[in-house]
């Protein structure tokens, strides 16, 4: 099977394994099935099935006992989820909600949300971070001061 392109989204499950495995690879410069079975709270066996099912797909490369590494595919769509998902994040701090239900928001959020979301979101961010005013009214329910625009 070819590596998966644009024309077919990956699952959920897909997106979060593919986001454990940069993650790990990123802060310990590997991944392993124990590793990504530990972060995930599942069980190796089903780690298993699934790494050797991205490896299939195209996305990783798997050696039984050795670790995988991503393939140029498999991390750009990793990138990809991570920046959505800090996106998201980013977002939803800025506008002061609790820590626990951005992440339980955001888990929930980043699988379904479009690209062009994800972009207006990003744009969105930008533009409240650049005009502080704006954004304490709206964290506050307060209309804005009229007549004054912040920078």
């Amino acid at each position: 099977m070819s590596p998966r392109s644009a024309k077919r989204p990956a699952s959920s499950a897909v997106e979060d394994y593919l986001e454990q495995i940069l993650e790990l690879i990123n802060t310990k410069g590997y991944a392993r099935v124990v590793d990504i079975a530990q972060r995930l709270s599942i069980s190796q066996a089903s780690v298993t099935n699934m790494v050797q099912k991205l490896d299939a797909e195209g996305l990783l490369k798997y050696e039984k006992y050795r670790g995988l590494v991503l393939t140029t595919a498999g991390e750009e769509l990793a990138r990809n989820i991570t920046l959505r998902h800090q996106t998201l994040t980013d977002f939803l701090q800025l506008l002061g909600l609790d820590p626990q239900v951005i992440y339980h928001d955001v888990e929930g959020m980043e699988h379904h949300v479009s690209p062009a979301t994800v972009h207006a979101i990003e744009s969105l961010t930008s533009h409240l971070k650049r005009r502080p005013a704006l954004l304490r009214s709206i964290r506050t329910g307060a209309t804005p001061p009229r007549g004054r625009r912040t920078p």
